[in-house]
C-alpha cells in the first residue's frame, strides 16, 4: 500500500519544497516542486531576470529532488507553470544546463493569470521513479 510523506524544504530552498513529497510502494514514485525563491523580505530572488530566475528554480529542482534520493535522472516527467510564455527560452535554457542531453519529456507549459503575482511566477514539477 502505498503513502503519502512530506519531505521538509531542503537547506537553502525557500519555499521551493513545500509541495514536496513521496509516494512509496515497489518503487518510489517522487513528485517535486521547484518554485522561485524569496528572500528574507518576501522578494522574488532575481527579479526582472528571467534567466536567473529559471536557473534558481531548476536548481531549487535539483535541490528537492536530491531531499527525495533523486536526481534528474531519475525524472520521467517535467510540467512547467509560467505567468508569462515569452519566458520559456530562459526555461529551455535552464533546463539544458541540468538536463543535458535533454531526455526527459515535458508536459505542455500552462500560462497562469498574472493576476496570481506580478512578478515571473515559474514552476516546474517533477515526477520521478526511484527503484526500491
Amino acid at each position: 500500500m502505498s503513502h503519502l510523506t512530506r519531505i521538509p524544504a531542503p537547506e537553502g530552498v525557500a519555499p521551493a519544497a513545500r509541495y514536496a513529497h513521496v509516494v512509496t510502494g515497489a518503487g518510489r514514485l517522487v513528485a517535486v516542486s521547484g518554485q522561485l525563491a524569496l528572500d528574507e523580505d518576501g522578494r522574488v530572488v532575481g527579479a526582472g531576470d528571467a534567466g536567473a530566475q529559471a536557473r534558481q528554480v531548476f536548481e531549487n529542482l535539483r535541490l528537492c529532488l536530491a531531499a527525495a534520493g533523486a536526481s534528474f535522472d531519475d525524472v520521467v516527467k517535467l510540467t512547467y507553470f509560467v505567468t508569462d510564455m515569452a519566458h520559456m527560452p530562459a526555461v529551455r535554457a535552464a533546463r539544458a544546463a541540468h538536463i543535458p542531453d535533454d531526455r526527459v519529456p515535458a508536459a505542455s507549459a500552462v500560462q497562469v493569470s498574472a493576476l496570481v503575482r506580478p512578478e515571473f511566477l515559474l514552476e516546474v514539477e517533477a515526477l520521478a521513479v526511484v527503484p526500491a
